[in-house]
């Protein structure tokens, strides 16, 4: 009886996490999940630069460099596009240049060529999550939003679990075969795009608001007129921004740090892409399940535990020696941070965003990982190479300490009522989407007002 007790219980839970989301969102779960199955260049380019190509660990820190410096002019580009062409154009466009850049990085062999379409890659794979995010804001209502990115991570990591493993066994037969396979499912993607989701964004309007001055003063502004300089005046979004960069520097180990130790110590392409693929495995089990847990949790606790917890998960690493095994266990501990940061991050980001800047503040929370993805292989393939792998875990260690304390500090001034019950205060609108999309509900936010919520 206690058994199939337990069996009702795991059903309802499930059914409660998927249910009540429209239509629209699973389409762009589904453009989610195809995508990330072709995942191949951000896993494996250090060890196919290292190994396969025969360069240094401070060039393919370099290559990764100019990768991630194309994913920090895309943020902020896509950021704007996506607010004035529109979610689905931009999806659209950015999706196909990645699908043609990947495809012709697999037959370059200069390393001059190698460097320039990396940084082409970067820019196009990047600019589709601004567009991501801001669509899934504008469909899904605000009390379902924490549990609709979570879904999406959840899909974004299934994906990635199941093509680490199979493109490691890929990569010991044929890097090209896996550059091609990622520009085919990307190109998929792009087509889903174009077949099955509608336009979200919020129609223009040029209804004035009041904004809360400093003083306490009103100032009527346009709602719709919001430039880059408003968000870079945010300053408690900024603050959130900086610390994000700090976190994503920790976590961009795991694909750029990690296999360069590996392969160092003796480890094969199969090795690592299995030790990584626990980490896909583990958020496609606890991403769900954990974000239950947590949805009603004090996020000030939670962004502190999982960024001292990343910290230190990957400090742990230095313990590793020749052991896969142990490898793996330090992989199951930041995965434990990820499960726990990414929801909450992104559920304050939204927060933060006002409705018609959606784009523009998506964009410049992209660029922290961007920024991060610049800076991690340059920062790790300098420490490996100078002074050793242990020096680089320790690092992060001291990296998620900082995290942990700054977010602290900055977050002594938020609310303690959950976000959804701020959400559900929010003034709400029905409106149609385009091209037949059905009713969606979007927010009716003030410019200034989000970055208020939290003050």
């Amino acid at each position: 009886m206690s058994v199939a007790k337990s069996v009702a219980g795991v059903r309802r839970a499930a059914r409660e996490s998927v249910s009540g989301l429209p239509r629209e969102f699973w389409w762009l779960w589904t453009s989610t999940l195809v995508n990330r199955l072709g995942a191949f260049v951000a896993t494996f380019m250090a060890l196919y630069l290292t190994l396969d190509q025969g360069y240094s660990a401070s060039y393919a820190g370099l290559v990764a460099s100019l990768h991630g410096l194309g994913g920090v002019v895309s943020s902020l580009v896509a950021g704007v596009m996506t607010d004035r062409l529109g979610r689905r154009p931009t999806l659209l466009i950015a999706q196909s240049s990645t699908a043609a850049s990947v495809a012709l990085l697999g037959f370059m062999r200069d390393p001059v060529s190698i460097a320039a379409v990396a940084f082409l890659v970067g820019m196009a794979s990047n600019a589709s999550r601004p567009a991501v995010q801001a669509m899934m804001a504008d469909i899904v209502r605000p009390e379902d939003r924490v549990r609709a990115f979570s879904l999406n991570y959840w899909a974004i990591n299934l994906g990635f679990a199941i093509s680490s493993a199979g493109a490691g066994f890929v990569a010991q037969y044929s890097y090209l075969a896996g550059f091609l396979g990622e520009a085919a499912m990307t190109l998929a993607c792009a087509v889903l795009v174009f077949l099955k989701l509608p336009e979200s964004r919020p129609e223009a309007t040029s209804e004035r608001t009041s904004v809360r001055g400093k003083a306490g003063s009103d100032t009527g502004t346009d709602r719709t007129d919001i430039g880059l300089g408003d968000v870079l005046r945010d300053g408690r979004f900024m603050s959130v921004v900086t610390l994000s960069f700090v976190v994503a520097l920790i976590f961009q180990q795991g694909f750029v740090g990690l296999p360069v130790a590996m392969g160092a110590a003796g480890f094969s392409s199969v090795d690592y892409g299995t030790a990584v693929a626990v980490n896909g495995v583990l958020i496609v089990v606890l991403q769900i399940p954990v974000t239950r847990f947590i949805q009603h949790r004090d996020p000030r606790r939670l962004l502190i535990l999982s960024s001292v917890l990343a910290g230190y998960g990957f400090g742990l690493t230095a313990f590793a020696g020749s052991s896969l095994a142990f490898y793996t266990l330090t992989v199951c501990v930041w995965t434990l941070a990820e499960i726990i940061n990414a929801p909450t991050q992104t559920g304050l980001v939204v927060r933060l965003s006002p409705v018609h800047g959606r784009g523009r503040y998506q964009g410049m929370y992209t660029m922290s990982w961007s920024v991060a993805g610049l800076v991690a292989p340059l920062m790790s393939g300098l420490i490996i190479d100078r002074f050793g792998a242990e020096w680089l875990w320790g690092a992060c260690a001291v990296l998620g300490t900082v995290a942990g304390l700054g977010y602290w500090l900055l977050m002594r001034g938020l609310s303690d009522e959950p976000e959804e019950e701020l959400e559900k205060e929010l003034e709400k609108e029905e409106v149609v989407g385009a091209a037949g999309a059905g009713p969606v509900v979007r927010d009716v936010v003030p410019v200034a007002e989000s970055a208020d919520r939290l003050e």
